[in-house]
């Protein structure tokens, strides 16, 4: 009976170690202590950007009440040092992101103006500056049948870029893939859907690529013994093939912040990684608030999966 007790003892300490190292493996992600002011506006989807010398958020405006219109939505930028609102475009957009090549500003958004009218979306549409003042637009990516877009992330890898897109289909939500060499004519991929790992509600991805990755951060449906709407990291070599991280939920709703920790969106600025979020409750208010990583935003993500680790593997494959 003795020897029984201390080998359970024994088993005991080893699984309280291996759960203290499990939580000093977690990379150290401090949400910072401020938030963005909702007057005048809700905010939501939002990219930081560093354009031109200038740190820019690029975020939208959608009107919430229920006799809002899709026509009232619109784009804008605001400097991130001054406070100031430095471009407003887009109207009638809405679910933006933002890309910076070289001296242009990409910024795509989905085309809002029948929001109301009918339930199918529009074309997620891409708009080009070299100036926040005047502006090329065209259509990037467009619904299929019944389906509805959402969400968008654009970034770079070898083969040019890459998109990650919401929709409604096979599964609200989901993300799909495309591929453009010059930003502006986008081809879909075919045959991959990432569902998660249950088909399950995976929504607003950003998408970054450090080879031999792809890393998307997403939106995961409630899950029990979290709070709320909770942001998942997985990765990726060949997008259809993917793993997660051992430490998700890299963001979840804490005091103060309602039950959502969404729409993330991520910018490296002076060896730090910044993740700049949305708060809320899902119904009647939003804000933005930002999460820093001190050190590079590859080493981010490499952190969160730490060599020696089993991950949770997902398969994106759809016939």
């Amino acid at each position: 009976m003795k020897y029984e007790k201390h080998i359970c003892f024994c088993s005991l300490i080893l699984f309280s170690i291996s759960a203290y190292a499990q939580r000093l493996d977690k990379p150290n992600l401090i949400k910072l202590p401020f938030a963005f002011s909702q007057v005048n506006r809700t905010p939501m989807e939002n990219t930081p950007v560093y354009f031109k010398a200038r740190l820019l958020l690029v975020a939208n405006y959608r009107p919430g009440a229920s006799h809002a219109k899709g026509a009232d939505a619109y784009l804008y930028i605001d400097d991130l040092v001054s406070g100031e609102e430095v471009a407003q475009f887009g109207k009638a957009h809405t679910f933006v992101s933002a890309y910076v090549q070289d001296t242009l500003l990409h910024v795509f958004a989905l085309n809002f103006s029948d929001f109301g009218v009918k339930i199918k979306s529009s074309s997620i549409d891409h708009f080009i500056t070299g100036n926040l003042k005047n502006w090329v637009q065209s259509i990037a990516i467009l619904p299929e049948g019944n389906e509805s877009l959402f969400n968008s992330s654009v970034c770079k890898d070898d083969q040019g870029y890459i998109m990650a897109y919401e929709s409604n289909s096979p599964v609200p939500f989901c993300f799909k893939f495309a591929r453009s060499r010059d930003l502006s004519k986008w081809e879909k991929i075919p045959g991959i859907v990432y569902t998660g790992e249950k088909k399950e509600f995976s929504a607003c991805p950003v998408v970054r690529y450090f080879k031999p990755y792809y890393y998307v951060i997403y939106l995961h449906a409630p899950v029990k013994g979290h709070n709320g709407w909770i942001s998942y990291l997985s990765r990726s070599i060949d997008l259809l093939n993917w793993e997660l991280s051992p430490f998700n939920p890299i963001l979840e709703a804490g005091k103060g912040e309602g039950i959502n920790n969404s729409d993330v969106d991520i910018l490296e600025y002076q060896g730090k990684t910044f993740l700049y979020y949305a708060t809320g409750d899902q119904a009647t208010w939003s804000t933005i608030r930002v999460a820093m990583y001190n050190g590079m935003m590859k080493t981010f993500f490499e952190s969160y999966f730490p060599k020696g680790r089993t991950f949770v593997k997902i398969s994106a494959r759809h016939s």
